[in-house]
């Protein structure tokens, strides 16, 4: 019996082996014992053989389940990024941008996931299969623009920059622990102190951003701050195209 390729792995081949006494493992516990694996000690240090050894099996029982390492980890990612969120909302008097209000928890959510398994963003690059949980979240998230006056570019490139956005803050964030901010404040503060003459323009932002002024008026993180521009400007754009046949009439 040829080895199930990733499609067939992420998409639901039969269960192997078919012959034989009931197995002791399954393809769900190898691939949450991999994850746990990797949110431990990082992609660079999971093997087949580590991996065997976690599950206490031999490294050659392994592969009756799935060809190798690459298949894992596809495995590994659509099962770590699990299912987006339910998108409930419609548009009504209340919510004009329904899909804003979708979009900023599906970006928040997402970063959470990436937060908690920091190896998905290697894992994530170059031309590779989907599987249906990572499909379910572009689905879900170009669904929501749905009926915007969007082109399918524009939705699929809005989507692909909140995806970069949410990504790189929880790259950031995994290498400088969950106080980013305070940690990229205490050595920016540190330099700038030094070299305000030689760089007035950012020491000046730095010092009012620290000041008790700007947390008052509202100083967020850079993930918020970040998904609320990118939505904002998207608005701009709906904006346009929902103005063009007016014009057009003109």
């Amino acid at each position: 019996m040829p080895a199930p390729t990733t499609l067939e792995l992420l998409w639901g081949s039969p269960d192997r082996p078919r012959r034989g006494p009931k197995p002791s493992l399954t393809l769900e516990r190898i691939v949450a014992e991999a994850i746990d694996l990797a949110d431990a000690e990082g992609l660079a240090n999971l093997s087949m053989a580590r991996l065997a050894e976690r599950l206490g099996c031999a490294k050659m029982a392994l592969y009756r389940y799935l060809p190798g390492k690459t298949e894992l980890i596809a495995l590994m990612l659509d099962t770590a990024i699990g299912v987006p969120p339910e998108n409930t909302t419609a548009p009504s008097d209340s919510d004009p941008e329904p899909w804003r209000t979708y979009l900023r928890p599906w970006t928040e959510t997402f970063f959470t996931r990436a937060v908690a398994h920091p190896w998905g963003n290697d894992a994530s690059t170059g031309v590779r299969p989907m599987g249906p949980n990572e499909l379910a979240w572009l689905d879900s998230a170009v669904g929501a623009l749905d009926g915007t006056g969007l082109t399918a570019a524009e939705c699929f490139d809005t989507v692909v920059l909140l995806l970069g956005h949410a990504r790189g803050i929880a790259q950031q964030t995994a290498t400088a622990g969950e106080d980013l901010e305070g940690g990229l404040a205490r050595e920016l503060g540190a330099v700038l102190s030094a070299q305000a003459e030689r760089f007035p323009h950012a020491a000046a932002a730095f010092a009012e951003t620290m000041s008790g002024t700007a947390a008052e008026t509202g100083r967020d993180n850079a993930l918020v701050f970040g998904i609320d521009r990118i939505l904002d400007g998207l608005a701009v754009l709906i904006e346009t195209r929902r103005r063009r046949p007016e014009r057009t009439r003109r």
